[in-house]
């Protein structure tokens, strides 16, 4: 708990980590938990397993707890709304719709916009739907901006559509794009009345006390919905009184404080908070979520992109820039975003242009470098030859059900066609997989596949071998991840593998990333990755927490034809297997090329075991048991963790021993500082 205290982790969460064994915080912890505690955006680079997760995740929910505790106890400087309920209980301006820079004060009503080149709006957290009412803004400044009032279904640039009435300070009312002269210019000092009249469909305005004349008729298309203040700014500051406080020009003719209208009248936003702090989810359901105003961006603090060259060599960059713009830049109670970015290297081109984008002067920790494997894990590849291994041959239909890619093509032996060189192995592939787990009693392995028709078969595949997702401690039991099993399929898959009750977890790459599982002794790379990138993610889901692990890679040495979906729906019922060029959704892959692009990214040269997949442990400094540490005759080896542990242990006893005799001598410390 000490050591995490050091950095300034917080009592309860030190304490927290320690009950998980968390004794010392890793390299990229020490590195990046302080600098995130101290405001500034992180982008962190590390090993695979190297508790990059942990990095990041304590910081942040200790930030959004303080938060959380300084809201509820309204401190100064802080806005104490809680809940968007009870946003919605009082007239104040929304901080749940509102422009990217547009910042609210504690009190819901001082707003302010310091961006120069954009507009960004707000509406209020009310609406009406009958009566005459009437509210008071009043100029901070001399900036630009534009008031009146706007329904929801309107732009947050108010005026510039035809749900929304604007009177700006340039002396122009607008509605639906139409700019027109009306009454007089405003500027700082100015205080303007918005009065509207919805009972007559009467919108006007008027500046210091002076009535300025009607400026819109309300149309018959919004006759019938609510109408709510609303604003836009450019570089400019506004406060707006709804009747709370004494106006300095009270309104006539029958007009009254929109805070004094009947609940009758009275419409609430949709546009609300809830109580999630935290969302944790995947680029294309979080777009889901955001596109069908589920998720509400507007009140974001923290934008973390845990394996960004991934999410960029997937085509997310355009999802990743478009979740940004719609992130305030500045939270409600004048907090800036803070931006973290994990990624697998901080040497990727892309990756070095995103964070220039969407960063604010980011600190760069660097604890990898590039890629490289680390010495707990051995990988190996098989190469998978249908030339000279003719086993394919003699299976007849007692095969791993291949991915129909070559439905139409004739691969029957003899044909000494590539597509029946490539359908050959697709069969062996299956082949060397079952014995692979049968040569090393594998007892619990992730197994890689390229698609999700791929991960289908096999497990098929080791259903017939008596295995499947019901077979507990069968040497084939076996459980599927991949896109088109159904979010509780998914975790329930997981959880069961990681409990132990299947050996196999089947995957495609959504499996790469991020799952961390302690012990799993094994992978099989049933196919390379496209991406050589992800070869180091693959393998990395074993040799962790300094256990050792083997990766078997099996490497096809001819040109295997595989699917490549270009269709909109994205593979779905498609059955074109013409080549990409075509017209089609599949591509020759080369799998001897990816393994030298590899080799290369990692500069090594990888082993080659024969197809018997024998491995000889002399060739890894001794007698290994993988998923278990090596033993001390193999290279000595032993973590930092494990050597200063006891002496952590101490420490940690030594400091509870003087606290404890410092309460007795009846001294109590007068404030806890925290230092960075």
């Amino acid at each position: 708990m000490a050591a995490f205290s050091e950095m300034g982790v917080m009592p309860e969460i030190a304490q927290a980590v320690e009950e998980m064994d968390w004794l010392l915080p890793t390299d990229i912890q020490a590195e990046s938990i302080p600098l995130i505690l101290g405001g500034g955006d992180v982008l962190m680079a590390a090993e695979t397993g190297s508790g990059k997760t942990g990095a990041f995740s304590i910081p942040v929910i200790q930030i959004v707890y303080e938060t959380l505790k300084d809201q509820q106890e309204g401190k100064k400087g802080k806005t104490t709304i809680k809940t968007g309920a009870s946003v919605l209980n009082k007239w104040q301006m929304n901080p749940y719709d509102r422009g990217s820079a547009f910042a609210i004060g504690s009190d819901g009503l001082c707003c302010q916009s310091r961006e120069v080149k954009e507009w960004h709006g707000c509406r209020a957290t009310r609406g009406l739907l009958k009566g005459k009412h009437y509210y008071e803004v009043s100029c901070h400044d001399q900036g630009l901006c534009r008031v009146g009032w706007s329904t929801m279904q309107a732009s947050l640039d108010l005026g510039t559509d035809k749900f929304g009435f604007g009177f700006g300070g340039t002396g122009k009312k607008s509605h639906n794009k139409q700019f027109d002269n009306y009454g007089e210019e405003f500027t700082m000092h100015d205080t303007i009345g918005c009065y509207l009249d919805i009972d007559k469909g009467h919108v006007k305005f008027s500046k210091n006390g002076k009535d300025l004349g009607l400026a819109f008729e309300i149309p018959a298309h919004i006759k019938n919905q609510a109408l709510f203040p609303a604003c836009v700014l450019k570089n400019a500051e506004l406060k707006f009184n709804f009747g709370e406080e004494e106006f300095k020009f009270p309104p006539k003719d029958g007009f009254v404080a929109i805070s004094k209208a009947p609940d009758s009248y009275i419409v609430k936003s949709q546009h609300t908070g809830n109580t999630v702090d935290i969302v944790v989810g995947t680029p294309g359901r979080l777009d889901d979520l955001v596109s069908t105003g589920k998720l509400n961006l507007s009140q974001v603090r923290f934008l973390v992109l845990d394996e960004a060259d991934g999410l960029l060599s997937q085509g997310y960059s355009d999802f990743i820039n478009r979740m940004h713009s719609q992130i305030p830049q500045i939270t409600s109670d004048g907090k800036r975003l803070q931006v973290i970015v994990c990624s697998a290297t901080l040497h990727s081109f892309d990756v070095k242009k995103l964070s220039e984008k969407i960063m604010h002067f980011p600190t760069w920790v660097d604890l990898k470098g590039e890629d490289s494997v680390p010495d707990t894990v051995h990988h190996v590849v098989v190469p998978v030859n249908p030339k000279t291994d003719k086993l394919w041959e003699r299976l007849g239909k007692n095969h791993i059900r291949t991915d129909d890619v070559h439905a139409k093509d004739n691969t029957r032996p003899g044909a000494n066609s590539p597509e029946m060189w490539s359908e050959a192995i697709k069969i062996l592939k299956g082949e060397y997989a079952v014995r692979a787990i049968k040569e090393h009693k594998m007892d619990q392995a992730i197994i890689f596949c390229r698609t999700k028709i791929d991960c289908d078969n096999l497990e098929q595949y080791f259903m017939q071998q008596g295995g499947g997702p019901d077979k507990k401690g069968h040497q084939f039991s076996c459980v599927c991840l991949h896109g088109d099993r159904k979010p509780h399929e998914r975790k329930q898959n997981l959880e069961r593998f990681k409990k132990g009750d299947v050996r196999f977890l089947i995957c495609t790459d959504v499996a790469a990333r991020g799952i961390d599982i302690h012990g799993v002794p094994y992978v099989i790379n049933v196919t390379l990755p496209d991406e050589k990138q992800n070869y180091v993610h693959r393998i990395g889901r074993v040799g962790r927490a300094e256990r050792m692990g083997l990766a078997i890679s099996l490497v096809a040495t001819e040109k295997e034809k595989v699917w490549y979906h270009v269709c909109s729906n994205r593979g779905k019922g498609c059955y074109n297997t013409r080549l990409k060029e075509d017209g089609g959704c599949t591509i020759w892959y080369n799998e001897m090329q990816l393994l030298s692009e590899i080799e290369e990214h990692l500069n090594c040269t990888i082993s080659q075991v024969e197809p018997d997949i024998k491995v000889p442990v002399d060739e890894f400094d001794g007698k290994v048991t993988y998923g278990q540490k090596r033993a001390a005759g193999g290279g000595n080896y032993k973590g930092h963790v494990d050597i200063l542990a006891p002496t952590v242990q101490e420490l940690a006893a030594l400091e509870k021993e003087a606290q404890t005799s410092f309460l007795h001598l009846g001294y109590l410390p007068n404030q806890l500082f925290r230092t960075f």
